[in-house]
Parts: structure tokens; C-alpha cells; sequence
């Protein structure tokens, strides 16, 4: 169910230009057609302009994104890119088949929950000399996981769907 347009504001994404959770909402506003202004937030320059006090007060988890929009701040990719789905009109993000849905959700957290955090600068900068081989062990396995069709639920048909019908 879509709020009533009354009320609703221009998105502005806070955001770094190579970070993925970013494009993700990026992503997001174009397949919705929002309108969105952006803050640019680099995260080397100046040892990190996320974590300044200033951008503190916008995300205190002090990442990538966070976006301004209806009076409130909200931070995380997944739950900006539901808000926008559940309060603005256009095509819908998720399948209506909460089967498919579900499986768009747990492909989802795979990647923003089980490899992007292992790849996230933050994380690499803190692992020291290993930090390119630890991060790809576990890119490559939880690709793995998504291409072998070890996520639960997962079928050839439906990989091939998510891989563009091949």
C-alpha cells in the first residue's frame, strides 16, 4: 500500500560514488523514477568524511548511504529501497508473490548481510596484509552459495530467473 503523495519529499542520498550499498539505492530511485538530490560523503578524504560529528548526527553508524526523505533519516540500502517501494508509486521492487519475494529478501540479505560487510573499506582497512584473499574467500563462497543453488528454497528455474533467463 502506497502513502498518499501529500507529505512526501524529494529523497536526498548521502552516499559514496563506489560504495554498493549507495548504488543499490541509486538503483532503486531510477527503476522507481524518483527524483533525488545527492550529498557527496567521501569515504578516504580527509581520513573518512563519514566519520565526522557532523555526519554522526545524520547516521550514527557513521556509513554509506543514508537518505533524507518524509521527515525522517534512514540508513541501511534494504530498508531505504522498502520504504521507497511501500511509499512511492511505480513498478514494484518486489514480486506480489510472497514465495518470490521472500526469495528476492534472502538473496538480498546473502549479499548485504554475508559478502558486502567482508569487502566494506572499513573492514579491510582493520584486517592488515590478508585483507584481499580474507575478503575474496568469502565473496567467492557466498557466490557460490547463490550459484550452486545452496540457498534454501533455490531452484534452477528460479536461479535462471535472477541471472537473467539464461
Amino acid at each position: 500500500m502506497h502513502l498518499s503523495l501529500v507529505g512526501l519529499t524529494k529523497p536526498v542520498l548521502h552516499g559514496y560514488f563506489r560504495s554498493s550499498c549507495s548504488w543499490r539505492v541509486r538503483i532503486a530511485f531510477a527503476l522507481k523514477g524518483i527524483e533525488y538530490d545527492q550529498v557527496p560523503v567521501n569515504l578516504i578524504k580527509d581520513g573518512g568524511q563519514q566519520l565526522t560529528e557532523e555526519y554522526k548526527k545524520l547516521n550514527p553508524m557513521q556509513q554509506v548511504p543514508a537518505v533524507e526523505v518524509d521527515g525522517i533519516r534512514l540508513s541501511q540500502s534494504l530498508a531505504v529501497i522498502q520504504y521507497i517501494d511501500e511509499t512511492r508509486p511505480g513498478p514494484r521492487l518486489l514480486p506480489a508473490d510472497p514465495v518470490k519475494r521472500a526469495q528476492v529478501r534472502m538473496i538480498s540479505d546473502l549479499i548485504a548481510s554475508g559478502i558486502q560487510p567482508l569487502q566494506n573499506l572499513y573492514v579491510l582497512q582493520k584486517m592488515g596484509a590478508e585483507k584481499v584473499q580474507w575478503a575474496q574467500h568469502f565473496i567467492v563462497r557466498g557466490f557460490e552459495d547463490f550459484h550452486g543453488g545452496r540457498l534454501s528454497g533455490s531452484t534452477s528455474l528460479q536461479r535462471r530467473e535472477v541471472q537473467g533467463g539464461r
